[in-house]
């Protein structure tokens, strides 16, 4: 043996699971300069300035959250603070769902992405108002509140922050003017090779004037608009307008849009998610390609915004506790082997931003962005927005993350309590 190795900091003794480097077992994870240095089975003989036990835990590349909300207080009530739902929740990379557009996308860069200590990167509204509170004012996202010349420019101009569109498709704005931001929204994912992230579910009521619209033919006329590496969200919503047809079924044209045409899904879990739909999804065979949480100041718990009153007279109103590894313990509760779930917060992700060369994985040589995890067991209850509860054997907890080799120690309020059954 040569000289003996030296580290900043070194994570012994826990089980790796990383799909994409292809790491399932006990290895030490060795990190030096914010790198990765050395991921070996046994590291015990080197020398290292910091030492984290990791037996009994997981050791995940840096976890990735596909669907935040952290433009905070631009877009009101919805904004979270992007480090609480980030390092200090146990994830190093997130992914705004549409709080910048092409007039505000330098604030969220100057205010939100630069200052934080999680990677905070998005996918740019489509509408230029951005992810304002837009529950509360329907019209903004018409037609009339596009403009695809300037939000494909801005979208080119700033593409190590915006990997891809995000766009609306619901029967509150298909009463008001059908498709037409979809398609809008699709021109501008083309012209900047983008993906487009398209949200599934009733957001607004249907206009007055206007007759209520068929769920199921909003999602007959939306996949045909889609393109492989596209993205569809909420495929578990209680809300209509879903994967799930109102004869109960899941929709012939998705099965066809996941299996055939490289379309994929995220779970945006949010409010939106339910037991009993996404015990369908899953056995029509339709298993999400990542794992969004979609938190915001409307659906977690937070103090400055605690008027009931006004949080639950919205479409994205919930009680019931959740974060990303909440939803990570729903999926292997409804029998989603755990490796499965781990890439759908690491290498899934990193492939849907076009990051699997820099993200989603522990390879040595690359930025040491990890997450530590612990399952616990026993008997926890889990609940949707729907009023279901059930009880789950096992739980996912966030432990400690590093972004950039950078230590953080998880303390985000957003983190639920272990709820015993």
């Amino acid at each position: 043996m040569g000289e003996t190795q030296q580290f900043d900091i070194l994570i012994a003794g826990g089980t790796v699971i990383d799909p994409a480097g292809g790491r399932n077992g006990r290895f030490d994870v060795g990190i030096s300069d914010g790198k990765i240095a050395a991921v070996e089975p046994d590291l015990s003989a080197a020398q290292t300035a910091e030492r984290i036990d990791a037996t009994g835990l997981l050791v995940l590349p840096g976890m990735i959250d596909t669907h935040a909300h952290v433009y905070q207080h631009v877009t009101g009530k919805f904004g979270l603070n992007p480090d609480l739902v980030g390092v200090r929740s146990g994830v190093t990379t997130l992914i705004d769902q549409g709080g910048p557009s092409c007039m505000t996308i330098g604030g969220f860069r100057h205010y939100v992405s630069g200052p934080a200590d999680s990677r905070v990167l998005c996918f740019i509204s489509c509408y230029l108002v951005g992810g304002l509170e837009g529950h509360l004012y329907p019209d903004l996202y018409g037609p009339n509140g596009v403009n695809p010349e300037h939000t494909g420019r801005v979208a080119k101009q700033n593409l190590d922050l915006i990997k891809g569109i995000k766009a609306h498709a619901e029967i509150g704005g298909q009463s008001r003017w059908g498709l037409e931001v979809i398609k809008v929204g699709k021109t501008i994912s083309r012209e900047t090779d983008l993906p487009l992230y398209i949200h599934l579910g009733q957001l607004w009521p249907t206009a007055d004037s206007a007759p209520i619209p068929d769920a199921d033919e909003l999602i007959r006329e939306l996949v045909p608009i889609m393109e492989a590496g596209d993205i569809l969200a909420h495929p578990f919503t209680r809300h209509p307008g879903g994967f799930v047809s109102s004869t109960g079924e899941i929709h012939p044209i998705l099965l066809e849009a996941v299996h055939d045409r490289g379309v994929t899904v995220d779970v945006g879990h949010g409010s939106h998610f339910s037991f009993d739909v996404a015990r369908k999804v899953l056995a029509a065979g339709i298993e999400p390609f990542t794992l969004g949480a979609d938190m915001h100041g409307y659906n977690v718990r937070v103090p400055e915004t605690a008027d009931a009153e006004e949080r639950l007279s919205n479409p994205f109103a919930g009680v019931a506790p959740f974060n990303l590894t909440i939803a990570m313990s729903e999926l292997l509760h409804l029998g989603v082997p755990l490796e499965r779930v781990v890439a759908m917060v690491t290498a899934n992700p990193a492939k849907m931003i076009r990051m699997e060369d820099t993200l989603g994985t522990l390879q040595p040589g690359r930025e040491a962005d990890v997450s530590v995890l612990k399952i616990e067991s026993g008997r926890f209850k889990l609940s949707d927005n729907s009023g279901v509860e059930e009880t789950a054997e096992r739980l996912v907890r966030p432990v400690l993350c590093l972004r950039g080799g950078r230590r953080f120690d998880v303390d985000s309020p957003f983190v639920p309590p272990a709820i015993a059954a």
